[in-house]
């Protein structure tokens, strides 16, 4: 912009006071980084596994019972502070569920088995939630869900009232009938409203005629069959309030950045410590370890990756001097370092909270699993890596790739934008791929956790009471599920022999199994602006590398316009053509560069 000389107004001097003042001290650095085992998604991934038991096991197998798989890129989290928590909730819902399954198995035989009448109403209303779960948007099935589920707790409540009735009556032979749930409802629903039964030859006689008393281990068995469920209730209601407490103690905000007093790392025995160490030499360094049909696991969801190819035409006015890919990166590096520094006055620029002055650049290099005879032969040595990272730079490998790797860390690690930079020289062309990933944020149950635990902490007894009993009916289902889970794994690990399997890539990303693509329009917005600046750095970068060396600019300018935008250019014999999203933009026979013709989506 160019300035405007304004001549000095009456009782002012000559030299016009300037708007800013000079500067007193050096622009601020990045902003302070956050330990990815102290990050905020971190906390949130421990708490969820609390919450969810299917991502808990996903963990476990993934990251403890699959030994013989390298640990996928753990881009602002800590996975094996993750892994210890899930350990950790696993072996505590193994004694939660042991404690309430042998609650079931001793109230049997001291119930003579009455408390076997509680299986029928707890198998209807579990039918019923399966029922909603399978199709909630069928009429059907919601109304399929709705007569098991109400039958279920009509069927109970009948039959806790024989019960209560039993366990009251003077008499034990004459409230006998109504240990069965079905010879209640009939006797509720004769003409005289006697509880009896006709066929069985017990009845209570009009006229009080005393029938024979069955004595005290019926009365016991009564009593038994009515705690079972208080017992059980009592038992969900302990177990929920030590996942509130341990949210309230070691995941809180406050004690979470602690990360050597978490009593999860502590707890657990020497074949986690062994793989902790392990993950945490893998998950953050700048050797990738792929499985080749998903090498960017971890970096999460690619977003509109790209690539060009151009010709290295020399100028006229002078000669060009051969291009590396190593003086190519070298010129992006600093122009997208650059872009951590605010650009307002230094009063101004430390009160900055942008994410891009946080953001973190590297070299990076993808090798194969395949091929390594164990998981400890793979080059994590600097000295190792520093011989791969060079002869990848330059090589233009199929299957050992170097990427300048780019990433900003988003609302606290929950939103992480990375950019994949790769360019190859070869044949008198340049060849630039481009490849954004975006990790959404977590899952709603995750990110609500400490709502969640805060509710049931505050919450009245009568509603934690109510809490627990609504959950009870399918605390036994539960129960058998998770301890044949734990002794599945058990005996997975000491059968399947994963310890001396060959080395192989990971699987799947605990981040992106927690992840949901749900963002909120905010966050959104925030990707969009990191991926065109650092896409904008990086274009020009590689532009004035091209003319440093003495190679004309015209052509590259044209196409990462469009391309970058996410077009395509399409070359013919009259010009060329950008095809965006949602529109065409032609250009013909000048190729002096334009503008950023083509539009991103949504706009016109």
């Amino acid at each position: 912009m160019s300035g405007t000389h304004v001549p000095a107004q009456p009782g002012e001097g000559e030299e016009r006071p300037r708007l800013r003042k000079e500067p007193a001290a050096p622009a601020p650095g990045p902003l302070p980084a956050t330990p990815p085992a102290a990050s905020e998604t971190t906390r949130l991934l421990c708490a969820g596994t609390y919450l969810d038991d299917t991502f808990r096991d996903a963990v476990i197998d993934e990251l403890y019972v699959h030994e013989e798989r390298f640990a996928a890129p753990s881009l602002g989290i800590d996975a094996a502070r993750v892994l210890a928590h899930a350990l950790r909730a696993r072996r505590l819902e193994l004694g939660w569920s042991a404690a309430i399954l042998l609650a079931w198995v001793v109230s049997l035989p001291l119930s003579m088995g009455l408390t076997l009448a509680y299986v029928g109403p707890v198998v209807l209303l579990g039918l019923g939630r399966f029922a909603r779960r399978l199709a909630p948007a069928v009429w059907f099935a919601r109304f399929l869900a709705f007569v098991l589920r109400w039958y279920g707790r009509i069927w109970l409540a009948v039959f806790l009232a024989g019960m209560v009735l039993g366990a009251f009556a003077s008499t034990w032979a004459n409230v006998l009938p109504v240990l069965s749930p079905f010879a209640l409802v009939s006797a509720l629903f004769s003409e005289s409203g006697a509880l009896g039964s006709s066929g069985g030859g017990w009845s209570v006689p009009d006229g009080g005629a005393s029938v024979p008393d069955l004595g005290f281990p019926y009365l016991v068995a009564v009593w038994v069959t009515i705690a079972l469920p208080v017992l059980v209730a009592a038992l969900v209601a302990l177990q929920r309030g030590q996942f509130a407490r341990s949210l309230d103690r070691e995941l809180s905000p406050a004690a979470f950045r602690d990360v050597l007093s978490d009593p999860a790392e502590r707890a657990e025995g020497l074949r986690f410590q062994r793989l902790r160490e392990r993950i945490r030499i893998e998950q953050h360094g700048p050797l990738v370890m792929y499985r080749p049909g998903d090498p960017f696991c971890g970096a999460g969801e690619p977003f509109k990756p790209w690539s060009l190819s151009v010709e290295l035409v020399p100028r006229a006015d002078g000669p060009a001097v051969p291009l590396d890919n190593g003086e190519i990166l070298a010129r992006i590096v600093p122009l997208v370092e650059a872009l951590r520094v605010p650009s307002g006055s230094p009063e101004t620029a430390a009160a900055v909270r942008d994410r891009l002055r946080s953001l973190e650049i590297d070299q990076c290099v993808f090798l194969p699993a395949d091929g390594l005879p164990t998981r400890a032969a793979a080059p994590y040595d600097p000295a190792a890596f520093e011989e791969h990272r060079t002869a990848a730079l330059e090589e233009g490998g199929e299957t050992r790739r170097h990427f300048l790797r780019i990433r900003v860390g988003g609302w606290h690690e929950g939103v992480v934008t990375t950019v994949f930079v790769r360019v190859h020289t070869q044949g008198g062309m340049l060849m630039m791929e481009v490849a954004p990933h975006v990790l959404w944020p977590l899952r709603p149950l995750f990110q609500n956790a400490d709502r969640i635990a805060h509710q049931y902490r505050h919450h009245h007894r009568f509603g934690r009471a109510v809490w627990a009993f609504t959950h009870s009916p399918r605390a036994a289902a539960e129960a058998v599920l998770t301890l044949l889970r734990g002794l599945g794994g058990a005996w997975g690990r000491a059968t399947e022999g994963h310890g001396a399997a060959l080395p192989e890539g990971p699987a799947v990303s605990i981040r992106e199994l927690a992840a949901t693509d749900d963002a909120s329009l905010f966050q959104s917005m925030d990707v969009a602006r990191y991926l065109k600046t650092v896409q904008q750095r990086v274009a020009a970068g590689v532009k004035s590398a091209l003319h440093d060396a003495g190679y004309q600019t015209a052509e590259f300018e044209q196409r990462i316009v469009h391309v970058a935008d996410g077009g395509v250019y399409v070359e013919s014999a009259q010009g060329a053509v950008g095809i965006g999203d949602h529109n065409t933009i032609t250009h013909t026979g000048d190729p002096t560069p334009k503008s950023d013709a083509a539009s991103p989506k949504g706009r016109s």
